[in-house]
């Protein structure tokens, strides 16, 4: 799934549960949650099989959407609980350190063993789709969050 809709969700739970305590590593769990959830991104372990590295394409999806995840983040949250700051924006870096966590394999090619058993774990509980339906069920993802927030 991409880091958006991981962000809001992650922005949700603070909203909801708001001792950082709790909502942090609820925030963290649920990045593995929602990789279960069908969903598109892009296949960058089959392109550097394939290619021997990332696309330009893939960069450019993953650089606009950590963008776009940010900006969300700031957004949202400054129309929040000023107090709850801090952790809004711990809950949405929780919500994507799973996938942040796997940078070095991809874009440093650190082959540590337990970096690739993660990398596995985390491609096993992924449900990709293809594209269309799988950017619908992540905008649906992001649309409950923003609901959920403001709810």
């Amino acid at each position: 799934m991409l880091e958006t809709p991981h962000a809001l969700v992650g922005i949700a739970i603070a909203t909801k549960v708001p001792n950082p305590l709790i909502s942090i590593p609820l925030a963290f769990g649920s990045h593995f949650i929602l990789d279960m959830i069908p969903h598109w991104n892009p296949h960058i372990n089959t392109e550097l099989k394939k290619y021997g590295k990332i696309t330009n394409k893939s960069l450019a999806i993953i650089g606009g959407d950590l963008l776009f995840a940010g900006i969300t983040t700031v957004l949202v949250s400054s129309h929040l609980d000023p107090n709850q700051l801090l952790v809004y924006y711990l809950a949405a870096a929780a919500s994507i350190m799973p996938d942040a966590v796997e940078a070095p394999y991809f874009f440093f090619k650190n082959r540590h063993a337990l970096l690739l058993k993660y990398v596995k774990l985390q491609k096993a509980i992924q449900v990709d789709v293809s594209a269309l339906p799988g950017v619908i069920t992540q905008i649906a993802v992001a649309f409950a969050a923003l609901w959920w927030i403001l709810s």
